[in-house]
């Protein structure tokens, strides 16, 4: 069964538009070429500390897989790794898995 993860990251106070412009110019692009399903990104709209986003997988398998795909990749660990610290406060992420109801649009 499809679920989704529930991305919730805490941004340094200021650094929103970096790490906005960093996930759409190198992050995210990266993730979809390895395959991975990116299906929505968000700030908040007052709250400039606040972004979150989503990411649909088929099954755990293909989870595992795409995780290690990105995660264990030599861009992953030499590019992109070395400037999140930067920008976010990694003991301030929440990262839950959600499945969408019989109803959503989502299935």
């Amino acid at each position: 069964m499809a679920f989704y993860e529930l991305r919730q990251y805490k941004v340094w106070p200021g650094k929103m538009d970096e790490w906005v412009n960093f996930m759409e110019k190198e992050i995210i692009p990266f993730q979809i070429s390895k395959g991975m399903v990116i299906t929505g990104s968000f700030r908040g709209e007052k709250d400039d500390t606040t972004y979150i986003w989503l990411r649909r997988f088929e099954d755990e398998k293909s989870r595992e897989k795409l995780y290690k795909d990105v995660y264990e990749s030599d861009h992953w660990k030499n590019t992109i790794a070395q400037h999140i610290p930067d920008l976010l406060d990694r003991d301030g992420m929440i990262i839950t898995r959600i499945v969408p109801t019989l109803k959503s649009t989502s299935q």
